[in-house]
Parts: structure tokens; C-alpha cells; sequence
């Protein structure tokens, strides 16, 4: 899923390439794609797109009349920009929706046959608030705020930072190298934290997000972020199970639970522990390794 820096880079290009022109049409080719009636999405055809705005994971884009219409890309959801004239470059079974412009056409795709990617129209404020799930902004945050927001419940810290009505745009992805950077175990309780540990964690999410933002920056330049993926070479554990932990070589590991993974390494993060992955565990049982020395 699309998280903070990668969002952060789409706003910047959406900015560049839609701010200020004219949608002339929109164009819903999946029937599950737009999830609101009221106003119709009729609404901004022909109108100016005054801005683009981010809450938590969601892109917004500012109409006159107080509209706002909100793409949320869930998983797989993407966005692509082409020229007049230029090949879409994907199958139409990926194609949610187009937006048309006079010089150029945004895609609004999704690579999964599930269709969690969706579009929202609303009017107000008050109603686009509603769908901010209420996160604070990791990077504007003091870390008073920071130390309230992660223990205003008992969570292991993986889940406490990917809680959205906790942090705004942190996922699966950027958590991991959150922790790892900041040298905590991920399955560690967020009340258990020493004030030295959460200063430090605190530190290590933003020097983390900003330090991807930076980077997708770079890697878009002045174009249209096209390879938006949760998985970078330059990432230090996630997505990285068996392979050496930049910092001292020992193979990174990982928790597999319901759809999602989690990846740390033992000798950095936890003591050289190994966590306990809730079905591998069970099947081995005494023959669950239990350091980093016995892997």
C-alpha cells in the first residue's frame, strides 16, 4: 500500500501535471470503483482542479463548489499519467478510472482482482473530514504529541504504528524500517517504552519518512512516479527475509500473520531473540529456534 513518502511524491507530481487545468471528463470503468451517489460524480466534469490535498493514505482533489473527490488506493491502486496520444501501457482489466484533461489523461489503476481501490465524492469540510481517520502527522508532530498518540492504548509497537487513527500514513512497509532504525523489537508494548526509547523512535520515524520522501523525490524528478512499490533494494529489512542486515549481516527475519509480514533483524532489534511466528512456531514447536545463533 502506498504510504506517506509515496503519497507525498504523487501529491507533488498531481500538483505539476493536473493543478490548475480543467477536468473535462471522468470515466468509471469498474462498477465498484466510486463508493458515493451524493453529489453526483457528474459534478466536476468541466471543472478547475484548484489543488491536491493528502489525508492519512487518501488523495484529494479540490473543486470549486466545496467538492472534493478522494482516491484512496488501498493495496494495489496506483496512479499513471499519459500524454495526448500516448498508450494507457496496462491492461484495461487494471483501469478503475480516467480523468481527462486537455493535455493528458490520469489513470487511476488497481493490479488485483479484489477492487479495494476507491473513489469518493463529498461536499464540505465537514464531510471529508469524516473520512480522516484521525492519525497525527508523523512529521509535524512534537514528540510530546508523538509519546501521546503511541500510548493512548497498550499495543506492540508494529501495530501502533500502523494504526491510522493513531499515525497518519505509516503501513506495513515504512513501520519496519521505522523500528529498525530506531532498534526496538516490533512486537515490544508501546506503555513499556523509556521515555529514551520513545525519543528515539520518535526520531527514527522522521528521519525514516523523510529520508524515502527524499529518495522517491529524487527517483520521480520532474516526472510522474510510475514504479510506486512497497519494496526498494536500498530498504533495510523489509522485504529483505534471509537476506544479510545492512547494520551487522545477520539474516533478516521475519512474522508472517493474516495478509501482511513483518521484518526485523534479531541481532539489531531484539536481543538476537527470534519472535515467534504464530503458525511456523506451532508446527515446529521444540524445533523453533529461539536466538539468531541457532538460525
Amino acid at each position: 500500500m502506498p504510504e506517506l513518502p509515496d503519497v507525498v511524491v504523487y501529491l507533488e507530481a498531481l500538483t505539476r501535471h493536473i493543478a490548475g487545468r480543467r477536468l473535462d471528463r471522468v470515466n468509471l470503468l469498474s462498477p465498484f470503483v466510486l463508493r458515493s451517489v451524493d453529489p453526483p460524480i457528474a459534478s466536476v466534469q468541466g471543472q478547475t482542479i484548484r489543488g491536491v490535498r493528502r489525508i492519512g493514505k487518501r488523495i484529494v482533489l479540490v473543486f470549486d463548489g466545496d467538492l472534493f473527490l478522494v482516491m484512496h488506493l488501498m493495496i494495489a491502486g496506483r496512479l499513471r499519467w499519459r500524454e495526448p496520444g500516448q498508450k494507457p501501457g496496462m491492461g484495461p482489466k487494471m483501469i478503475l478510472a480516467s480523468f481527462e484533461l486537455e493535455h493528458g489523461t490520469l489513470f487511476f489503476t488497481e493490479a488485483s482482482s479484489k477492487k479495494r481501490a476507491s473513489i469518493r465524492l463529498v461536499r464540505g469540510e465537514s464531510d471529508l473530514r469524516a473520512l480522516d481517520p484521525g492519525g497525527i502527522e508523523p512529521l509535524d508532530a512534537t514528540v510530546e504529541q508523538y509519546h501521546d498518540a503511541l500510548t493512548r492504548e497498550n499495543h506492540t509497537l508494529k501495530r501502533g504504528l500502523t494504526d491510522p487513527h493513531l499515525f497518519s500514513g505509516i503501513g506495513n512497509a515504512y513501520s519496519d524500517e521505522i523500528l529498525h532504525a530506531a532498534k526496538l523489537s516490533p512486537l515490544k508494548l508501546t506503555r513499556s517504552l523509556s521515555d529514551e526509547e520513545c525519543v528515539r523512535l520518535y526520531h527514527a520515524t522522521r528521519a525514516t519518512l523523510t529520508l524515502w520522501v527524499e529518495r522517491l523525490r529524487a527517483q520521480t524528478g520532474a516526472g510522474f512516479p510510475e514504479k510506486v512499490t512497497a519494496f526498494h533494494g536500498e530498504m533495510a529489512v523489509h522485504g529483505r527475509f534471509r537476506q544479510p542486515c545492512p547494520v551487522c549481516g545477520s539474516p533478516v527475519q521475519r512474522i508472517v500473520y493474516a495478509a501482511n509480514e513483518c521484518n526485523y533483524c534479531a541481532t539489531c532489534q531484539t536481543g538476537g531473540r527470534l519472535l515467534a511466528d504464530r503458525s511456523l512456531s506451532r508446527l515446529l514447536r521444540d524445533d523453533w529456534p529461539r536466538s539468531i545463533d541457532e538460525v
